[in-house]
């Protein structure tokens, strides 16, 4: 045998060692549809399940808390409503100087 010869057959034998190879399993695997959807229950009992799972990693804020931040929260709307109000008063105003010219 020449030394190219060995090199093939030492390769051919190193390439079964790497790669094995597959064998049957006893149990054929179901192939998905892809284009297949769940129906409507399933994936809204996923999605339940999801919501609620999220609910439980979530820190609530104490009632202290809760109670100021639902304080600054009627607060700026208070100001806001003042400050459009202000203005809706203003342009409406104007509005009637202009049309009674």
């Amino acid at each position: 045998m020449s030394k190219s010869s060995e090199k093939e057959t030492v390769g051919k034998e190193a390439e079964e060692v790497k790669a094995p190879k597959k064998e049957k399993s006893a149990k054929p695997q179901k192939k998905q549809d892809k284009n297949k959807k769940p129906n409507f229950f399933v994936r809204m009992g996923r999605k339940l399940k999801e919501t609620f799972s999220e609910l439980k990693r979530v820190t609530w804020p104490s009632f202290g808390k809760a109670v100021k931040a639902t304080g600054v929260v009627i607060v700026i709307v208070l100001i806001f409503t003042v400050i459009v109000t202000g203005f809706n008063y203003g342009l409406s105003e104007l509005l009637k100087l202009l049309t009674t010219i």
